[in-house]
């Protein structure tokens, strides 16, 4: 018997006010790197429905990256507000300002990668 694939509907939770956002974004955590491994520290898939948003906020020392699958929104990063849709990468800088608005009438699929900044004697800054 072959085993049912799983859908990402089925793995999607809700999160509210996501980093003091509007309403109900949809997570699932595909990735979470073990401690001490190499790779990304996690990988998402974040949905917006219309209207919702990943409210403004910062990170420590750590890269994350937006990756816009499907759907467009307005991106805000350091001071500045652009739009984003299909395809779009978004690098948002350590210590950086960033958040993203769903402000279409569609969904808005999204991939974040967050890796952290790791201290090594050759690296500066």
């Amino acid at each position: 018997m072959t085993e049912r694939v799983p859908n990402v509907r089925d793995l999607l939770v809700a999160k509210d006010h996501d980093h003091g956002g509007i309403g109900t974004i949809l997570a699932h955590r595909i990735f979470a790197r073990a401690p001490g491994g190499p790779g990304a520290d996690f990988i998402d898939l974040a949905v917006l429905p219309p209207g919702t948003s990943i409210g403004r906020h910062r990170h420590g020392a750590d890269h994350e990256t937006y990756v816009v699958l499907a759907g467009h929104g307005l991106m805000y990063r350091d001071g500045e507000e652009f739009r984003v849709g299909p395809g779009d990468v978004v690098a948002n800088r350590p210590h950086g300002e960033h958040g993203l608005l769903n402000d279409r009438d569609a969904d808005l699929y999204l991939l974040v990668f967050e890796e952290e900044l790791r201290a090594h004697g050759h690296d500066h800054g």
